[in-house]
């Protein structure tokens, strides 16, 4: 089973956006059949086996085993992943795209979101260990100093991007974001 499953298509998400099918994925954390995961549910066999058929097609449960029962085969179904990311992309732009070398715009956040998401879903789970370090804080900004600790960040970003951008190396991607930490925020 996988950590994280990227999902970024829209069969995907229909699938797994209805309450029913999330509450088998959850009962399908660990291996289970059709009529175990009934029974703790308080329903039919066949109602589950039709969600869990439709989870299978969508790539967010797999057979793994199957075992005989009483003359029939009966299959364990268990959930592909821990957690499941929806892509934005699957809803899709309204309206164009970030302005191009608009710092200061929200939708830029948004597509840089989507894009670390992006990035990380395509990483190897399976790697002994990936080198990566995840960092977030607040910081108190007086509106008169914006302006200021704007500038402070980006030539701090500048001088490790100059120092550690050579073409030698392992490559990594950086992405910074900095965003009022409420909507009240003036």
């Amino acid at each position: 089973m996988k950590d994280v499953a990227y999902l970024d298509r829209l069969d995907q998400a229909e699938t797994l956006l209805k309450p029913q099918r999330l509450t088998i994925l959850r009962e399908l954390a660990v291996p289970r059949t059709c009529t175990e995961v009934a029974a703790r549910l308080d329903q039919s066999s066949q109602r589950i086996y039709y969600h869990v058929k439709r989870l299978e097609a969508a790539g967010l449960v797999r057979l793994v085993a199957e075992r005989k029962v009483r003359g029939l085969t009966e299959g364990l179904y268990q959930a592909t992943a821990r957690k499941y990311w929806v892509s934005p992309a699957i809803v899709s732009e309204i309206q164009g795209a970030a302005r191009s070398g608009d710092d200061h715009n929200l939708a830029q956040l948004l597509d840089l979101s989507e894009q670390v998401q992006r990035d990380i879903a395509t990483l190897d789970p399976d790697a002994a260990r990936l080198p990566s370090i995840g960092i977030s804080g607040d910081v108190r900004v007086r509106p008169e100093q914006r302006e200021e600790f704007m500038l402070a960040l980006r030539e701090s970003l500048q001088e490790l991007f100059t120092r550690f951008g050579g073409a030698e190396g392992d490559a990594f991607k950086l992405a910074v974001a900095c965003y009022p930490a409420s909507a009240g925020a003036s």
